[in-house]
């Protein structure tokens, strides 16, 4: 097994992001910084958004991709080289393995979007061969390694690869030189920290005034839990769900240079970032996946910090399975308080639940899950029930009702365990 930069260094010099954005410079696209109006005046600020969703992979992954492999030797490359990834980096390698001619083997999660998947098989064309292992992105790299152990491939790694930190940093440059202003504060999506470590390190040496913000999904704080123990912390357990920023461990050289360049890291709720991403779609017509919109989810967050300041919010990715919407929808509703559901006890009489309808409903209520089966000899049954209210504030009256008229209920929003396992 092959792997390169053994030893952790602290920023990446600016120029080695120069050099790599010469390289990339008939690759990628520079993608656009706008200029959004309405998040401006929502938060009283001068917030612009860069647009990696527009990226050749709808993602800025190519970058750090290409970066390393056009760096390889000769001898590396007509090798072979392994990958392991949730999706956008699978998807930089197999178009960079296109591109230089090179074969890669990419390891992803049995969970990955089968939206990615496609994608990568598309990019990588006949250069590239998919395994699927694993439920997390955690699973499917352990499996790349052994591989490479056994066969003696070199493995280009997501994140913790100097190379490919330097290529996200190219990011960077192109905020820098689009924007007329002098940037206050810049939010990054982190999950094994390569693009926060690129684009930190340079604004840290060009615009040390820049304050860079990190943003995680709540479910895997990965980062967040290692910079607050001053050591790389693995988590036993993660919501995979912003499957681009979800890792159970970040990487050497991310944490080393993300302890010297985040001022903070944010930790955005999963439902929160769904409620986003249909906001930013109903709203601005934008696509992004999950991880893609972290940054914007995270603005509520720092609403003081950023008040009357310059600030870009990276929008890392736009890869997103039409086929997860109704997740999605359900995560927001969810995070939003307007979807509850109970286990509610029904006498098992004649017009049980219309007397539930008439007295305990209100007006604009609706049932959208209801599961009950007769039980025999038993004076009352549980049903499994869902509600959307019209507004999360009509929950405590709701509640309320039910006391009142004593049905006996249980509510599962925040009962994890039983959530997950009836719902």
């Amino acid at each position: 097994m092959i792997l390169s930069n053994p030893s952790p260094k602290q920023v990446i010099k600016a120029e080695e992001i120069y050099q790599a954005k010469t390289r990339l410079q008939k690759i990628v696209n520079t993608t656009p910084l706008l200029y959004h109006p309405t998040l401006s005046e929502k938060y009283d600020c001068h917030l612009y958004l860069k647009r990696e969703d527009l990226q050749v992979v709808r993602s800025y992954k190519i970058r750090g991709a290409y970066n390393k492999l056009v760096k390889m030797t000769e001898a590396e490359k007509a090798n072979g080289i392994v990958c392991a990834s949730a999706g956008n980096h699978a998807q930089g390698v197999a178009l960079a393995c296109k591109l230089l001619q090179v074969k890669g083997k990419v390891y992803m999660p049995e969970t990955t979007p089968a939206q990615k998947i496609e994608k990568v098989r598309f990019f990588g064309k006949e250069w590239v061969e998919v395994v699927l292992v694993g439920d997390t992105f955690d699973a499917a790299q352990q499996e790349a390694l052994k591989y490479c152990q056994a066969k003696e491939k070199t493995f280009l790694p997501p994140f913790d690869d100097l190379d490919v930190i330097a290529g996200q940093g190219t990011v960077g440059l192109e905020i820098l030189n689009a924007c007329d202003r002098q940037i206050d504060w810049v939010l990054l999506p982190v999950g094994g920290g390569g693009l926060a470590a690129g684009v930190g390190s340079l604004f840290q040496q060009i615009s040390p005034q820049t304050k860079i913000l990190g943003v995680e999904p709540q479910g895997a704080p990965a980062m967040y839990e290692s910079l607050k123990a001053n050591k790389i912390v693995s988590l036993d357990k993660i919501d995979p769900f912003v499957d681009g920023a979800a890792v159970k461990k970040v990487g050497t050289h991310t944490f080393a240079i993300c302890k010297e360049v985040l001022e903070a890291i944010l930790l955005v709720p999963e439902g929160k970032v769904c409620t986003t991403i249909l906001e930013l779609y109903n709203q601005e017509a934008i696509v992004v996946e999950p991880a893609g919109a972290l940054t914007i989810a995270a603005l509520d967050l720092c609403r003081e910090k950023i008040k009357g300041k310059n600030v870009v919010c990276v929008i890392s990715g736009g890869n997103n399975d039409i086929t997860r919407t109704e997740e999605i929808k359900e995560r927001s509703l969810l995070y939003q308080g307007i979807k509850h559901y109970f286990i509610i006890r029904f006498p098992q009489r004649a017009g049980a639940l219309r007397e539930f309808l008439n007295q305990v409903l209100g007006p604009k209520d609706d049932i959208t899950h209801f599961e009950y089966t007769k039980k025999n000899n038993r004076l009352a049954g549980p049903a499994l029930v869902g509600l959307e209210l019209n507004n999360p504030d009509d929950y405590p009256g709701l509640l309320k009702r039910m006391d009142d008229h004593e049905i006996p209920y249980q509510a599962l929003n925040d009962n994890p365990m039983l959530f997950d396992l009836l719902v």
